[in-house]
């Protein structure tokens, strides 16, 4: 029987300290994997239909069917829900997955967290321990050796566009940040934003205002802490057709 509690790992980064332990959930008694980032909770294996949702609704857009033809980036890896959703398509060819920190990588590469060997063992998928923002705002591809376009990009870092995990993140939301995206995406390219709360209006209509289509979607999930259900959003953007 596993322990009630244990901390795998605890490091010390730029942005504070971040851990991530594995517990005993006694109601519904499975194995519950938590990072947090000093006090602040970041992810839980218990809350992963949004980080699905998010791989879904950004390759749902892509209009072609053909397997093993899509380049996909993926911005945090987290617990890997996301990528590990991507890598799901048929029709991903390439996967490479952006994490600023390299202890998050460091666990997966150790298969400590229960979703990282589908990812490790898949020749697909790469990680690259960088700053998805930098990147994103910067003059070259998205990702080192990469594609100077990809087909879709799904990004799930900060808790929303107005919430940030560090105050350099914030042009990137804007409409310019945005353009500089959307240049790296091909024609028809989806970029896909997992966000906290509800939808926000504003941030919308500046997705609007680069991209030619723009929706935000509230995924619903059980909370299992409440009885009740709580909802995430997920922004779904689109290139223009060529």
């Amino acid at each position: 029987m596993s322990a009630i509690f244990e901390e795998i790992d605890r490091r010390d980064t730029p942005i504070g300290v971040v851990s991530v332990r594995r517990r005993v959930e006694p109601t519904l008694g499975v194995d519950v994997y938590e990072v947090k980032l000093d006090d602040e909770f970041l992810m839980s294996s218990l809350f992963t239909v949004a980080e699905i949702a998010l791989a879904d609704l950004g390759l749902a857009t892509w209009p072609g069917t053909e397997p093993e033809r899509l380049d996909v980036v993926v911005g945090g890896l987290g617990l890997g829900y996301t990528a590990r959703a991507a890598l799901g398509d048929p029709r991903v060819r390439t996967c490479a997955v952006v994490e600023a920190l390299d202890a998050v990588i460091d666990w997966h590469a150790r298969h400590l967290l229960p979703m990282a060997e589908a990812m490790t063992g898949d020749p697909r998928c790469r990680f690259v321990h960088g700053d998805f923002f930098a990147l994103a705002l910067g003059d070259g591809p998205l990702v080192p050796d990469g594609p100077a376009r990809v087909h879709a990009v799904l990004l799930d870092i900060d808790h929303s566009p107005r919430h940030l995990l560090s105050p350099a993140h914030a042009p990137f939301y804007e409409a310019a940040g945005l353009t500089r995206l959307a240049d790296r995406l091909h024609p028809g390219g989806g970029f896909g934003l997992w966000a906290d709360g509800a939808p926000d209006a504003a941030f919308l209509a500046t997705l609007r205002a680069v991209f030619a289509t723009a929706t935000a979607h509230t995924v619903k999930f059980p909370n299992f802490y409440t009885g009740g259900e709580s909802s995430s959003t997920v922004y779904v953007a689109t290139t223009a057709l060529a």
